[in-house]
């Protein structure tokens, strides 16, 4: 059922992008020496050694945008979480 609702959208592609982690105002509720802790506890457990930052989510959101050859994808943009 899923694939006919995409095909049903045809042409228009239907992609999204699945983020980790990431230094943003999402954890503003918490203190700026909580955040660091949660962002270093993270960061040096993932194989690229840091948590995301917005901009690494906006070249995945650019790199959908212009392959125009992807439809119906989830990219997954985590530093790695699911390899550990």
């Amino acid at each position: 059922m899923q694939w006919k609702a995409l095909l049903e959208l045809a042409p228009i592609r239907v992609n999204a992008v699945s983020p980790g982690v990431v230094r943003t105002n999402l954890w503003q509720n918490m203190t700026a020496a909580e955040r660091e802790r949660l962002y270093e506890s993270v960061g040096s457990s993932l194989p690229v050694g840091r948590v995301g930052e917005a901009h690494d989510i906006a070249q995945a959101y650019l790199f959908l945008i212009q392959e125009e050859f992807s439809t119906g994808q989830t990219l997954v943009v985590d530093g790695g979480t699911v390899l550990v």
